[in-house]
């Protein structure tokens, strides 16, 4: 780690923050502006290749090595967070090493295609493992110490793949249930978390990682042009909670899924009448397009 002098005004000074997946790619930039900024960081990463198997603490001592922090600022963890006794452990490590917990980003994800007549238990245990338990195990764990943080914010990492059936791709089944449960997961928790002040978004990022296949730099879609975002949705500048900041090539649009005007739920969606199937037949383009 090479020393460096933080600005005294740094956005994140004092924050704590954790950032999953840390060791490469998406997350190493994400905790590099986190660290910029004047947070104290924990950077975790199994060190799984790109299909989530095997582990090496290769990857997040490189991670450490490289990433430009001061003395003090950075720790490091490299177990897996497939159970919640890990994802505890994570958690701890935060607190014992800095005192407190402000920020936690959900990046880690993996990327692999296996057709749906080919789907195997393991394959999908890892999309499960990494996309829904352990963004929840996080989350319980994390939760009382981000009730007593001054900004406490969660950013988990969703996919334009999985939200957009235009961006589909065949073999991507267990990769698009997993990205779009931490979109639930996301809305779950904004309600939950309204009166403690936490507020959780998510980013769907766009950038040439070796999620992607790329070995080597990118000139464009580059990770760094993504990270202003995560940076954003996990500072205080954000007082927005349950939105979905896509973000991609320097460029970013926030969305979310919102009802139609005046439905009252679930007794009333004001839209079209049908009483049988003929009637839904019949009025199809219309329900399409209301």
């Amino acid at each position: 780690m090479s020393h460096k002098n933080q600005p005294a005004d740094a956005l994140l000074k004092d924050k704590v923050a954790i950032v999953t997946g840390a060791g490469q790619g998406l997350g190493r930039a994400y905790a590099q502006l986190l660290l910029d900024h004047g947070a104290r960081v924990v950077i975790s990463d199994p060190g799984t290749n790109r299909s989530g198997e095997g582990a090496t603490e290769d990857v997040i001592a490189e991670a450490v090595r490289t990433l430009r922090a001061d003395s003090g600022q950075l720790l490091s963890h490299s177990g897996r967070l497939d159970n919640e006794a890990c994802c505890r452990e994570l958690i701890a490590l935060a607190v014992t090493g800095f005192g407190k917990l402000d920020i936690l980003i959900h990046n880690a994800g993996w990327v692999d295609y296996q057709l749906i007549e080919e789907q195997d238990e393991d394959f999908i245990e890892r999309s499960v493992a990494i996309n829904l338990r352990a963004p929840i195990w996080l989350s319980k764990c994390a939760w009382a110490y981000l009730k007593h943080s001054s900004s406490p914010r969660i950013v988990f990492t969703t996919s334009d793949r999985a939200m957009f059936q235009r961006y589909a791709q065949p073999g991507l089944v267990a990769y698009a249930a997993g990205k779009m449960a931490q979109i639930g997961i996301m809305n779950a928790l904004s309600q939950e978390g309204e009166q403690h002040g936490i507020l959780v978004n998510s980013i769907s990022p766009v950038a040439r990682t070796r999620m992607w296949g790329s070995a080597q730099p990118p000139v464009d879609l580059k990770p760094e042009w993504v990270a202003p975002g995560a940076l954003y949705l996990a500072s205080p500048l954000c007082q927005d909670t349950g939105y979905i900041l896509r973000a991609s090539n320097g460029q970013f649009t926030a969305t979310r899924f919102c009802e139609n005007p005046g439905v009252v739920y679930p007794t009333d969606l004001t839209r079209v009448e049908c009483e049988s199937v003929a009637d839904i037949a019949r009025q199809w383009q219309q329900i399409k397009e209301s």
